[in-house]
């Protein structure tokens, strides 16, 4: 049987930051089991993840994750094709957990091995359930850590047009939370808050940068919180916590959406997917939606289980990769900055 008309199962492998995650897919888009370890209880504790601390509990948990995997997959390790694993970016702690321990399966085993881009995941997790979705389209990638405009012109084959030049958005709804009381993580609350309160009560910034127009900024926004709600406090006068929820968001999506939709023109694509943990927020696929609507366009985005950090998604992009021809050697390393290149 050829390569092309059997069955290629991956196992994926992600530990980029707190969940400690496995999976095994078949044929980059089937998943046959997805299991998350998450430390979100844990970190809520100190506001925001602790780097040393999610190390160690990935070292406690990954073995674990992964027999889990496979057992709930009903698959042997012998009937595994390759491994994937997130390489970068992510904590450099919490990458190398991930990678030393696929590069030990791969070896004991003899399986090829496939490091994946994690925002490459991120984008990927739109094939698991829209089956018919394929290249080209152009991606809006919103997390904590990343902010990215890409163009997928196919599987791999990516250009980046836009960035955040500061803050990534799932970064600014972590600080604004934080400032106006709500804990980590801050995304879900600011999510939920917002919609008791009034987007246009208060006016904050929308970041346009000269000769980048697809590029991003949010610390202006998340400064303008931080000044309104300190002086507030210094002269001691009310606030509403849901409407400075609600005129924060609303910002940050006129900004995602104007940006996304004038690149939709401009490179007159007809699909468009969102995909990382803030694309889970309601606000920005209500708006999302509504636009595409509007335009014509087709509109994809993961359920909130593939949004967050998981592995089923480092299984789909590892496919691909693998199916593209991809092997890393026994010197793969956790890159924690590693840049999505246009290719």
């Amino acid at each position: 049987m050829s390569k092309e008309s059997k069955d290629i199962k991956i196992l994926g492998i992600e530990s980029s930051c707190d969940e400690t995650a496995a999976a095994v897919v078949v044929n980059g888009r089937d998943v046959r089991s997805n299991v998350i370890s998450s430390q979100i209880a844990l970190h809520t504790l100190y506001g925001g993840v602790v780097p040393e601390i999610a190390s160690r509990k990935h070292i406690e948990k990954i073995n674990q994750v992964i027999l889990q995997a496979l057992q709930e997959a009903n698959t042997e390790l012998e009937e595994i094709d390759a491994i994937g694993v997130t390489y970068g970016p992510g904590l450099v702690g919490a990458l190398l957990v991930g990678v030393a321990e696929a590069k030990a399966i791969a070896f004991a085993a003899d399986k090829p091995l496939v490091g994946v881009h994690h925002i490459e995941g991120h984008i990927s997790a739109n094939y698991i359930e829209h089956k018919e979705l394929e290249p080209p389209y152009l991606c809006l990638v919103i997390s904590g850590g990343h902010t990215h405009l890409v163009v997928v012109k196919d599987y791999s084959h990516y250009e980046v047009i836009g960035k955040t030049r500061d803050d990534a958005a799932g970064e600014a709804y972590d600080k604004v939370a934080r400032t106006i009381g709500l804990g980590y993580p801050g995304g879900p609350k600011i999510d939920k808050l917002a919609r008791e309160g009034n987007p246009q009560a208060l006016s904050f910034p929308r970041a346009m940068i000269d000769g980048a127009p697809y590029d991003f900024s949010f610390s202006g926004l998340k400064s303008a919180v931080l000044n309104y709600v300190n002086i507030c406090q210094m002269k001691q006068e009310p606030m509403n916590e849901a409407d400075i929820a609600a005129s924060f968001q609303a910002a940050v999506v006129d900004v995602l959406v104007s940006k996304a939709m004038a690149a939709m023109e401009e490179f007159d694509f007809h699909k468009f997917a969102i995909a990382g943990g803030v694309a889970a927020n309601s606000a920005i696929r209500q708006a999302f939606t509504q636009q595409c609507e509007k335009r014509g366009y087709q509109f994809y985005y993961p359920s909130p289980i593939y949004c967050t950090d998981n592995a089923a998604m480092i299984g789909a992009a590892a496919y691909y990769e693998y199916m593209s021809g991809v092997r890393h050697g026994w010197d793969l390393n956790a890159i924690p900055n590693l840049k999505l290149e246009s290719r």
